[in-house]
């Protein structure tokens, strides 16, 4: 695929307050799929649009949760919808929509129809594959053994 003026409008971030916040148009095809708030409680108060660019920002830069900046949701809030996104399959959900629509708007059939695996692959898969994905994104547990070092100075 060649860049065409409209590929790069489409590409286009400079009126957004972050490289990773989403255009209306790329929330458009998202907003339909994140789950209703729950019956009985309360009325959501926060922006899920915005939860969102909290989670793509913390995906693209790479940051600790607790460096979220201020004039997105709180890191309590982004990281409470990425832990129940994950456990309720809304994430899968977002993957497979957004991997079905880049695939059409290539010309290609939604479900590949070939697949090559090497080597590489296999070992990635027998290793967990996309488990690790999110425990890379979880703050590291401290272990409560203690350390070869401290027991061997006394």
């Amino acid at each position: 695929m060649t860049w065409t003026a409209e590929h790069r409008r489409a590409a286009d971030r400079r009126g957004l307050r972050y490289p990773s916040d989403m255009t209306d148009a790329e929330w458009a095809l998202i907003g339909r799929l994140i789950p209703p708030a729950r019956r009985g409680g309360g009325k959501r108060k926060v922006d899920m649009c915005q939860v969102v660019n909290g989670l793509m920002y913390v995906l693209s830069t790479g940051c600790q949760w607790r460096a979220i900046p201020k004039d997105l949701p709180p890191k309590s809030t982004v990281y409470g919808y990425f832990d129940l996104w994950t456990y309720d399959g809304t994430l899968d959900r977002l993957h497979h929509a957004l991997y079905v629509k880049c695939r059409e708007a290539s010309g290609r059939e939604a479900s590949p129809t070939a697949a090559v695996i090497d080597s590489q692959s296999v070992k990635a898969a027998e290793k967990g594959g996309a488990v690790l994905i999110r425990t890379a994104m979880m703050r590291a547990k401290r272990s409560t053994a203690r350390s070869g070092i401290f027991s061997s100075t006394r």
